[in-house]
């Protein structure tokens, strides 16, 4: 069950409505902070991964890659912490077991048991007490492709980060598919549009080229809200600024749709720095100058911690979002 909505919402008369888009790690942890906020979620998920576990079952089963999917319920669920670190086990040996996800594993036979992905989706959901709801970009996998500066192209989502060199742009196959109706219903209703963090061209940038998810998104009045990576991806977007993240969105979706981007300003310590340059990575350049000239308006914090690696502070991060979101809906009356 969500949390009550506080007394400032009652001019909704229910709980305001959030659309996050993206996939990977950055968005689970996201999701794992504004599940304690009084939001209606819907999270909305990429389907072009084609690595691992994932890009073994799209191809042998013919299904949606799964693996952004369970990542997302699992952050999602209310379900018992040993549910929820079932689905992210991953199988060590095994003849055909090794590398796979019981959770993928257990999304495949949803799939199969309900008839569809979507439909398998929603049970399990229902299954881990999911805080709102969880849907794939569109009903079948598409295939994520990058032309290089070099004019080469690069094939496959598990392929990009490692081909080196600049990403000129990246497109999907076939072109036009179409999105998951519900997730063009969700984001028409929404009160706010949130994306990121996640790797720029390969979890964010492949939603918005689904034709109609990108128009809904467009037309939409909600609050659009962008949250940058802290640092650099390897192979993706090395050497990026905030604003370069910015102009990469807007060069594909051929519009500037957010009001607000949120950044990290807090400092990193050095070590930290060090062993992320061993991987090729630095933090992204808050060129707050820049990305206030085009006309966003910036929400700056230390919105990091660092265990094992550095991650976004989900409480905090979260805490900015529902005020943003609860000042929007107020203004709008």
């Amino acid at each position: 069950m969500s949390p009550k909505p506080s007394a400032s919402l009652n001019i909704l008369g229910r709980l305001p409505r959030i659309v996050v888009i993206g996939g990977g790690t950055g968005l689970s942890v996201m999701l794992r902070g504004l599940k304690q906020q009084p939001l209606d979620i819907t999270a909305i998920v990429t389907v072009a991964d084609d690595g691992g576990s994932s890009g073994i079952l799209r191809e042998e089963l013919q299904m949606p890659p799964p693996g952004d999917i369970r990542s997302v319920l699992a952050a999602l669920a209310d379900a018992e912490p040993l549910l929820a670190e079932m689905l992210s086990y991953r199988f060590n040996n095994g003849k055909g077991l090794a590398g796979h996800s019981l959770g993928n594993l257990i999304i495949a036979a949803m799939t199969d048991i309900s008839g569809d992905f979507v439909t398998g989706i929603r049970e399990l959901s229902r299954v881990l007490a999911v805080r709102g709801r969880v849907l794939p970009a569109a009903n079948q996998a598409i295939v994520l492709k990058a032309e290089m500066s070099d004019g080469s192209v690069v094939v496959g989502e598990s392929s990009i980060p490692k081909a080196g060199g600049a990403i000129k742009r990246v497109f999907i196959e076939p072109p036009d598919v179409d999105p998951l109706p519900e997730a063009v219903g969700a984001i028409e209703q929404a009160d706010a549009i949130l994306m990121g963090p996640g790797s720029l061209y390969t979890s964010i940038i492949p939603n918005l080229l689904v034709p109609k998810l990108a128009e809904a998104i467009v037309n939409s009045d909600a609050i659009k809200i962008f949250v940058c990576n802290v640092m650099t991806q390897p192979g993706e977007t090395d050497d990026y600024s905030v604003s370069n993240h910015l102009d990469a969105i807007q060069a594909h979706i051929g519009h500037p749709i957010f009001d607000y981007v949120i950044v990290n300003d807090g400092e990193i310590p050095e070590q930290v720095h060090s062993m992320y340059a061993e991987k090729g990575s630095k933090a992204v350049l808050v060129d707050m100058d820049e990305v206030t000239r085009r006309g966003y308006k910036v929400i700056a914090d230390t919105l990091v911690l660092f265990r094992t690696y550095l991650r976004h502070d989900a409480s905090k991060l979260s805490q900015h979002i529902y005020q943003l979101v609860t000042d929007w809906v107020q203004r709008k009356g």
